[in-house]
């Protein structure tokens, strides 16, 4: 782990992504030494800090220390967490132009069932509703307190993610990726406009759309006409494609769309 690119596991009691969550951060795959999407993980890291004001990292120091992780582990999950930094004064308030923290770190990969690729897998209905916050919807900040609820109501082993709807049963989301059903052979992926956070893998389902001819809706949508989709299917940088199989009483054994979907997202890492 580097600290503002020196190798520690501690920040100040004064940092702000501390005190309040005020920041952002972006995790990817790490394959055979080479950083998946990296110039569209830099590219969201960029948009999620400037919507809150905070100052960005530049491209060639991220790069370069991610680099000095991957020499020792070049396979894993590299995270990247941006802070707007310490700041000795009380409030909620920051100051102008304030030094950034940088926390890189570089773990092992977890190794998902193969069922969870090829036949896909059990997703549970959350308690939780997601509030709406315009001004962060789409984020990928570090007020994360909705997920970690979400994420506590099933110890199931055999459940390996969550449905997550907003204050009025809109689909949003699964507590740590993006969603999308296909019906009539066309895909619909939830409106994140209120709530939510903008993945890059959805926004390469949705450039693999565009580029195959495939209608893809960004739109709003409830859990009864979720459960009569043709399929159903989880996207995240970790992750990868899942295909569900199994939702609110629901089955699905088939799964065309989402394997060339899967496919698509495997061999084009851009």
């Amino acid at each position: 782990m580097l600290i503002n690119g020196v190798p520690g596991d501690q920040v100040s009691v004064h940092d702000r992504g501390l005190l309040y969550g005020d920041g952002v951060f972006r995790t990817l795959r790490v394959i055979g030494g080479c950083m998946q999407c990296w110039p569209r993980h830099y590219r969201k890291l960029q948009q999620d800090c400037a919507a809150l004001r905070i100052i960005c990292p530049e491209e060639a120091l991220l790069f370069e220390e991610l680099r000095r992780l991957i020499e020792q582990r070049p396979d894993g999950v590299a995270k990247i967490t941006i802070t707007r930094g310490e700041q000795t004064a009380r409030g909620y308030a920051p100051i102008e132009n304030m030094i950034p923290t940088r926390i890189l770190s570089l773990t092992p990969s977890l190794d998902y069932p193969s069922n969870n690729y090829s036949h896909g897998i059990k997703l549970r209905l959350c308690n939780l509703r997601l509030a709406h916050q315009p001004k962060l919807a789409g984020i990928k900040h570090l007020n994360r307190l909705e997920n970690v609820l979400a994420a506590a109501e099933w110890t199931d082993p055999d459940i390996a993610e969550g449905l997550l709807l907003d204050i009025f049963d809109n689909v949003i989301e699964g507590v740590r990726s993006n969603l999308f059903m296909v019906r009539n052979g066309e895909l619909t992926t939830p409106n994140l406009s209120n709530c939510g956070v903008a993945g890059i893998q959805r926004e390469r389902v949705i450039e693999w759309a565009i580029e195959h001819g495939v209608p893809c809706w960004v739109r709003q949508f409830g859990l009864s006409e979720l459960l009569v989709a043709d399929e159903i299917f989880l996207v995240n940088s970790v992750i990868g494609l899942w295909p569900v199989h199994e939702l609110s009483g629901r089955n699905w054994n088939h799964h065309p769309i989402s394997m060339q979907v899967q496919k698509w997202l495997n061999h084009a890492h851009d």
